[in-house]
């Protein structure tokens, strides 16, 4: 890269030590959030939640923020995480999403974990769930839910969280930008376009056919995995490998 240090947008908050890597790397990466995300605080909805802690579940998570959600809502949470009495078999998505699991509730509540909501679908399937309970946002994926309802599952969704777009005019000119969800593509572009030589990053394939809808033609490159962590190392990898 010699002297060039390429300017890349993250369209959602990155640790400051990964941002730190990247500048030792000379990479320069900008945060600017395009979307938040909020648990739903509603009596109804908690008194439902912690009905369903007492009942011997199959449930399902695909993001941090629903596991945040329904911790925040169920009771007694430092007594279910020392005694295991979540009568749960927990299937979670990626690595953040499984620890943040083993953090309130511990190990024992482990079914299974998949890199993919695609994957992780294919591994109940193949465990044979006799249904779900899937703790969502309002946003939530197709993917997982239609897989196991094509193979006869029972999918009973409970949303938890709301996804908020929160679009923002970018006046730099950007190499590179990081899209993390499909909703923060949405955001973006709702008030940013970009030039042909922008090459675009997707955390999942969702985010990528969603990035091709409004760009094309830019070079879109998918991530190996859907931890933000491992997006912004690929990105890093790219700028380092030119």
């Amino acid at each position: 890269m010699a002297d060039h240090k390429p300017h890349i947008l993250s369209t959602r908050p990155i640790e400051a030590a990964l941002l730190e890597q990247a500048a030792g790397k000379g990479v320069i990466i900008d945060t600017l959030p395009f979307i938040v995300t909020e648990p739903i605080v509603d009596i109804t909805l908690q008194s439902h939640i912690r009905q369903l802690g007492r009942q011997p579940l199959v449930v399902v998570f695909t993001s941090m923020n629903a596991v945040e959600a329904v911790a925040g809502l169920l009771e007694n949470q430092s007594e279910v995480a020392a005694h295991g009495m979540l009568p749960w078999r927990v299937y979670a998505i990626g690595y953040a999403t499984q620890q943040l699991v083993l953090q309130h509730w511990g190990p024992a509540c482990i079914a299974g974990t998949a890199a993919s909501a695609a994957a992780l679908a294919d591994t109940i399937i193949r465990q044979r769930a006799p249904g779900v309970t899937f703790f969502c946002g309002d946003q939530r994926r197709e993917e997982l839910p239609e897989k196991l309802r094509e193979q006869a599952i029972p999918v009973n969704e409970v949303v938890v969280y709301r996804t908020i777009q929160t679009s923002h005019k970018v006046e730099p000119v950007y190499e590179g930008i990081a899209f993390f969800s499909p909703s923060a593509v949405h955001s973006f572009f709702a008030k940013n376009s970009v030039s042909s030589g922008t090459i675009l990053f997707a955390i999942g394939q969702t985010t990528a056919d969603t990035i091709r809808g409004y760009a094309p033609d830019n070079h879109t490159i998918l991530s190996g995995s859907p931890e933000k962590e491992v997006l912004i190392r690929q990105v890093i990898d790219y700028y380092n490998n030119l």
